[in-house]
């Protein structure tokens, strides 16, 4: 089992394919098996790198709560890419992950050759509303676990159902991948995390420099992260928005063929232009 030992805790990752190496963030409510549609479909171009986020076995689950946040998570890319050897990589993100990955290239665009950033932004345009909401499925997450977290609320989200309408197999591949996760991580990871990481505005003028080609992927049943989408997409010099019609939060599971066809297509373009240029 690959693990990359840092000195707060031991990250999971899984490696395969050969060519450009990408690296692909989970979701909030996912892991590095939320990606399994795109490592198939992208390993016969790409050297296709995930990994599991601290708090998310079987990478370590600190217990300090304040080992949590989103600096520790673009250190931990970082240092990942470092143990790999990986100068410079395409990098993107769903939704937590996405927001990891646009932080990792506004702090180090040296590394990053394209970004792709699908359903990011959520809690941009109502942090206090989502932390009322979501503090109370933090404290579940710890007295109940992940899988009565899951039974009690997901069906009922508007982002999610898009999922469970389209497919009954999925959704329960999704349920069981989330049940398997560490409540502790998972609420840890809700407090120190997605409670205070920077909203997408806030980051509007470091936005305005990073001139990485940028690929923006969100469903137009995705409430939450429809305008941070939208906003990204004309603050970033670079920057390609695409919308998925009739798609929530999960849309890489959602339209996995729709999903990676856009990002190869984008990923082809890039390196096209980097052996011109």
């Amino acid at each position: 089992m690959p693990k990359v030992a840092l000195p707060e805790v031991e990250l999971y990752y899984e490696q395969v394919g050969s060519g450009p190496p990408i690296v692909l963030v989970h979701e909030f409510s996912g892991s590095c098996r939320s990606w399994s549609r795109q490592v198939e479909a992208f390993r016969k171009q790409y050297s296709v790198l995930v990994y599991n986020c601290r708090g998310y076995p079987p990478s370590g689950v600190p217990e300090d709560p304040s080992q949590y946040s989103q600096e520790h998570s673009v250190r931990d890319l970082l240092a990942l890419l470092d143990h790999l050897k990986i100068g410079r990589a395409h990098v993107g993100g769903l939704s937590m992950g996405g927001a990891i990955a646009l932080s990792f290239a506004l702090e180090h665009p040296e590394r990053v050759r394209a970004l792709v950033l699908a359903g990011t932004g959520t809690g941009s345009d109502n942090r206090e509303q989502m932390v009322r909401e979501y503090s109370p499925i933090a404290d579940r997450l710890e007295s109940d676990g992940p899988r009565a977290v899951f039974d009690g609320y997901y069906p009922r989200m508007a982002t999610r159902i898009p999922l469970l309408r389209k497919s009954a197999a999925t959704w329960q591949e999704f349920a069981e991948e989330f049940a398997s996760l560490s409540g502790r991580g998972l609420a840890r990871t809700l407090r120190g995390v997605q409670f205070k990481r920077p909203t997408i505005y806030a980051l509007e003028a470091r936005m305005k420099e990073l001139r990485v080609p940028t690929m923006i992927l969100v469903g137009d049943e995705d409430g939450p992260a429809l305008e941070p989408s939208r906003f990204m997409s004309r603050v970033l010099p670079n920057a390609r928005l695409v919308i998925f019609p009739g798609t929530g939060h999960t849309l890489n599971l959602e339209e996995p063929e729709k999903f990676n066809e856009a990002v190869l297509r984008f990923l082809e373009r890039v390196e096209a232009n980097s052996e011109l240029g």
